[in-house]
């Protein structure tokens, strides 16, 4: 499937919820509720989906960081926004209008075929578990702490569910949310949870470090893999070995491909021009 949305801009909107930041082919989402621990609402929905739709467009865009301001990453879905029916987004100033639910943010994510980054500076709960866990990295500090609380208020956090159990191990998975009790960075990393847990004044460093490392890297080819990383992952063994066969094939017949034997070859750097779309 080819990308058809086209020509969108962040450049002067108005986001309520989300700040947003681009050097160095890295787009920075910046959650910004904190008043609210940001809490997920429809603006916030609306505006995260816009964002990467932007992303999933712009071929310049070869990283997405996730972060939030404030002390807690995210508390998860806005329980009074739920309980009217939205009614409190309704007279917003914000410039995105809505593109989807819940469900639709987590799917952008999940298909995005770019690298992208959790900085996790503060607690995770609920919902909040959607957002990473459908990302392709995850790095907390390690005073954060995550939770799927949904059991002790009489509730099951089934979208949550979905994700959390294709990154943590099943029976780990299954007790983390049947319990509702928080864990910690390190105990969050031991069950896959997130990839890596590190001294909070080193969180900023870390994700950098990764960001622009991946940013380096061909971004044709990542895009290409990610996507069949995602395609084989239900496909029986046979049916999964023929797909990417025919995904190499396509690879190699890639500019990243040319560009990078070329440059093996001639003993220099690669100098990626190009994101092959989906295909």
């Amino acid at each position: 499937m080819v990308n058809t949305i086209k020509e969108l801009t962040i450049d002067g909107l108005n986001f309520n919820t989300i700040t947003t930041h681009y050097a160095e082919h890295i787009l920075t989402l910046t959650l910004n509720r904190p008043e609210k621990r940001n809490a997920i609402n429809q603006t916030m929905i609306n505006e995260l989906i816009y964002a990467l739709d932007y992303a999933k467009q712009e071929r310049d865009v070869r990283v997405v960081v996730l972060a939030a301001k404030g002390p807690v990453f995210c508390a998860g879905g806005d329980l009074k926004a739920m309980a009217t029916a939205g009614q409190e987004d309704k007279d917003t100033s914000s410039d995105s209008s809505k593109r989807g639910e819940f469900d639709d943010l987590a799917l952008r994510l999940y298909h995005l075929n770019k690298p992208t980054i959790a900085k996790i500076q503060g607690p995770v709960l609920a919902g909040g578990l959607m957002l990473i866990t459908n990302l392709t990295h995850a790095i907390a500090a390690d005073t954060a702490t995550f939770a799927a609380p949904e059991i002790l208020r009489g509730l099951w956090p089934f979208q949550v569910m979905a994700s959390l159990c294709r990154v943590m191990t099943p029976r780990a998975g299954l007790d983390f949310l049947m319990r509702g009790q928080p864990i910690t960075a390190s105990q969050a990393m031991e069950r896959g949870l997130i990839n890596h847990s590190v001294c909070a004044d080193n969180l900023d460093k870390s994700v950098a470090e990764l960001a622009t490392e991946l940013a380096s890297l061909a971004p044709g080819a990542m895009a290409l893999g990610l996507q069949a990383y995602h395609a084989q992952s239900d496909m029986k063994v046979e049916d999964a070995l023929a797909y990417l066969k025919r995904q190499l094939q396509v690879c190699l017949e890639g500019d990243d491909a040319k560009e990078g034997i070329a440059a093996f070859f001639e003993k220099r750097p690669p100098k990626w021009s190009s994101v092959i779309t989906d295909r």
